[in-house]
């Protein structure tokens, strides 16, 4: 089956490689040098979609929300989905859960968004949700935690020396290498993975500052100091205490029982080291 994989950033150029030449297309703001062919495809001004699509197809959305809810990029590439897709991918977050103080939380969990872009993600899932039972389209959401791996692993911030919370007020953290969420993207294209919600992570539960503490030692780079809370209100931005002010611990088992997928990193270190080299 054909795929369209819109937005081919990060997480999305990690996804074309593993699939058919013949069979998969990536289309983003602009064009770049990738493994599969790339179209530029400006979503805040398209009026239709570089590639042709027909038949049964499927689409891998990673593109982030824009504006105040509803996503004026969703509401804009939705209408040219003609004919809609067999399938369609959305990656999502597990911020949508809000702070649970520590709780495990499944796909059964409520959603309760507590920043503005867990809100927006929400307004998102509704939207695919009712386009797409209109369009008889199965939709298949990837609640997504903190994405980690080569180039993302905050060795800069380490090397200069930003503080991290203490490990004593830490709170527990979800996470997960790219490459195996690129792998949870191309699982759900598969027709008998059912439609439905899916969390995606790793597993592991460490928190920030224990990860961020990981990385340093496998970098060969001195620890960051550790503050409390208290006063790390006072140093970080409002964007970073919204993620260290939120607790919570998520289940993967459909992941892994549904999906099929077993994540590769499942240990961060493994992940981390795999990063680095």
């Amino acid at each position: 089956m054909f795929t369209l994989v819109t937005g081919t950033g990060y997480t999305g150029r990690r996804i074309l490689p593993r699939l058919p030449d013949d069979a998969v297309a990536g289309i983003s703001r602009s064009a770049i040098n990738a493994e599969r062919p790339v179209h530029a495809f400006d979503l805040d001004k398209a009026s239709r979609l570089p590639v042709g699509v027909r038949g049964r197809y499927a689409v891998i959305y990673t593109v982030p929300p824009a504006g105040d809810p509803p996503d004026r990029r969703l509401q804009r590439f939705l209408p040219l989905l003609t004919p809609a897709p067999a399938r369609f991918v959305y990656i999502s977050t597990t911020g949508v859960y809000g702070d649970c103080e520590g709780e495990t939380v499944t796909e059964l969990t409520p959603v309760n968004p507590q920043n503005e872009r867990s809100a927006q993600r929400v307004a998102a899932e509704e939207q695919l949700a009712a386009w797409s039972r209109d369009n008889n389209c199965a939709l298949i959401i990837l609640r997504v935690p903190g994405i980690y791996g080569p180039g993302r692993l905050g060795t800069q911030r380490i090397r200069s020396g930003t503080p991290v919370l203490d490990a004593d007020c830490a709170y527990p953290g979800n996470r997960i290498h790219v490459d195996d969420l690129a792998v949870c993207c191309v699982a759900a294209l598969a027709p008998e993975v059912p439609a439905g919600i899916y969390n995606v992570g790793d597993d592991d539960h460490r928190s920030s500052t224990a990860f961020t503490l990981s990385v340093a030692r496998l970098a060969g780079l001195p620890p960051p100091p550790q503050i409390s809370r208290e006063e790390a209100r006072r140093q970080f931005s409002l964007q970073r205490m919204s993620f260290l002010s939120e607790s919570r611990v998520v289940d993967t088992t459909k992941m892994r029982e549904v999906l099929g997928v077993m994540p590769r990193y499942a240990d961060p270190e493994d992940g981390i080291r795999a990063s680095l080299a």
